[in-house]
């Protein structure tokens, strides 16, 4: 059963789906559409953003989403954007524009646009990788016009430094992604780069991986990536429901641009304000624990809290990830 907002606390039980909507955001192109996913009170004054990895999309979070939702007695907005070229949001014309700063703006624009539809009171955010770096800049650079500075902020398994190793490693698979047959097929070959994410049992990895690719027949031939209406079955095939242009820019990056950005992330890590819980895959390979026990002694002096036997990233449906979340914006 699918609501736009619940006419009563209790109600929140019911929900066993997100809402889509859209923003329009400014570009150098002419501008795009970014989608994002709305669980909850859409008339909440309370809103946490969840913003995905590289190449992830905002259903990633359904079930961290559910349990924020359940941990506030339905009284929040859980709002989980699709990041430009991912999901249900247009391709960039320019893939040079598939960069950290471009995915801020786009942000701001989506935090404007709810707080013109209810405002803001508390505003809380959580990132993975790529979120996270997105946060950095929404939570350390004062200048923004946000709506409402973050309040809490959960840094997932990223920090100003990134191990120079794991960008190697993504940079291998990002865009190389196939057609597949079915659902099925996609999700095996997903797991064989992703055994990082740790332990997760068949039907949990198959939950995540449905939204990670659409039928090939839907994608519109105008290299926007807009999603359309298609008359077949969905029976395939099945492509990544990224583009593949958004590793144009991760293979630019030298060595000394590399270096560069992490002295300017610095800068604003150092700079938040914001109450901030850096959750880590103990053996990540992007995270270093050097880097993550930096973050716990500058800047916001972040909590820490790692996770055994998983890498890069955690993908908070276990329950004790969970919970190490709810926990800290709740209590």
């Amino acid at each position: 059963m699918r609501r736009d907002h619940y006419p009563h606390q209790d109600d929140f039980v019911f929900m066993t789906d997100p809402t889509l909507h859209h923003v329009a955001c400014d570009d150098a192109q002419g501008g795009h559409r970014m989608a994002y996913w709305q669980w909850g009170d859409s008339r909440s004054a309370h809103v946490v953003m969840c913003v995905h990895g590289l190449t992830r999309q905002g259903r990633d979070f359904d079930v961290l989403a559910q349990a924020i939702v359940a941990r506030a007695g339905g009284n929040v907005r859980v709002v989980c954007p699709d990041v430009a070229g991912r999901g249900r949001s247009d391709w960039l014309r320019d893939p040079a524009l598939y960069q950290v700063p471009v995915y801020a703006a786009d942000m701001l624009a989506l935090v404007a646009q709810l707080h013109r539809e209810q405002p803001i009171g508390t505003f809380d955010y959580l990132g993975t990788s790529m979120g996270g770096l997105i946060g950095f800049i929404l939570a350390g650079h004062k200048q923004l016009p946000l709506a409402r500075p973050i309040r809490r902020f959960v840094v997932n398994d990223v920090g100003p430094t990134i191990e120079a190793s794991a960008l190697q490693r993504i940079g291998a698979y990002v865009g190389q992604g196939g057609r597949y047959d079915g659902v099925q097929q996609a999700a095996d070959a997903m797991w064989s780069i992703s055994t990082t994410f740790g332990p997760h049992t068949p039907a949990q990895w198959l939950a995540l991986s449905q939204h990670m690719v659409v039928p090939a027949s839907q994608r519109t031939a105008d290299g926007s990536g807009k999603l359309e209406a298609s008359n077949d079955d969905g029976a395939g095939p099945w492509v990544l429901h990224y583009d593949p242009a958004i590793a144009v820019a991760l293979r630019a990056i030298t060595p000394e641009a590399a270096a560069q950005g992490g002295a300017v992330m610095w800068s604003l890590y150092d700079a938040i304000d914001a109450r901030t819980l850096v959750t880590r895959g103990a053996q990540s390979d992007l995270l270093s624990r050097e880097t993550a026990l930096a973050m716990t002694e500058r800047g916001p002096r972040a909590a820490l809290v790692e996770f055994e036997g998983v890498g890069h990233a955690p993908t908070f449906i276990d329950p004790a990830q969970v919970s190490a979340v709810t926990s800290f914006l709740f209590d």
